[in-house]
């Protein structure tokens, strides 16, 4: 006889192996939970947010709202799902797009495909980030990848170069400036010393450039 019984789902745990389309159904049906990932298979769960991850959040969403503002063809995301192979849901940070690029927005509403920008930002998970985190998005080809060591006052942004991860260097004036998004520059002591009105004046600087509005007539161009 067959039972008509709706199948139990099980609660998500720290640590689960599983599938990604079993990680989707539980995470699905435990809506108090804000942020869940799976990472080569393996579920993560984080602990609730103190303001040592918060606020630093807050001033990376402020800095691309930004640049997304003034640069149409590009969208910016705060701590959403992407799928981005069959063993990897990572729920980013932040995260930066151009619209046509290499994701998309599937019919439920997530992201499909590497966005060209992820920022994490580490209070207490470094080495998580720089290392299973940073193998998966490389391997998926996000193109730029920025972590935020909070505790350690350290700043890594990568660039995919031929497969590999490199370091970007800041110049003289200690500004990290976007090799994918022309204009997007961040200035790395402001940053750390909380001064949010000198991160914001750098990158109206960069949004100046020549070189962003020939990006902005690129992007307006794969839109249409």
């Amino acid at each position: 006889m067959v039972s008509n019984k709706p199948k139990t789902i099980l609660p998500l745990e720290n640590g689960d192996r599983l599938s990604r389309s079993e990680f989707e159904r539980r995470y699905q049906a435990m809506p108090r939970i804000k942020k869940a990932e799976l990472i080569e298979g393996r579920v993560y769960m984080t602990s609730p947010v103190r303001v040592i991850h918060g606020q630093p959040h807050a001033y990376i969403m402020t800095w691309l709202g930004v640049y997304c503002a003034a640069t149409p063809g590009t969208r910016f995301a705060d701590n959403t799902t992407v799928r981005l192979d069959i063993d990897n849901e990572p729920q980013p940070d932040a995260l930066l797009r151009i619209e046509g690029g290499q994701s998309q927005i599937d019919v439920d509403d997530y992201i499909q495909g590497a966005p060209e920008l992820i920022v994490e930002i580490s209070a207490s998970s470094a080495s998580y980030d720089l290392q299973e985190k940073l193998q998966v998005y490389r391997r998926n080809g996000v193109q730029e990848y920025i972590v935020w060591q909070v505790s350690d006052q350290i700043i890594d942004w990568f660039r995919l170069r031929d497969g590999e991860y490199i370091k970007l260097q800041a110049d003289p004036d200690n500004i990290i400036k976007s090799e994918v998004f022309p204009g997007l520059w961040l200035a790395i002591n402001p940053l750390l010393e909380n001064n949010l009105a000198k991160v914001l004046n750098t990158v109206q600087q960069g949004l100046a450039i020549l070189e962003h509005q020939n990006f902005v007539v690129q992007l307006n161009s794969l839109c249409s």
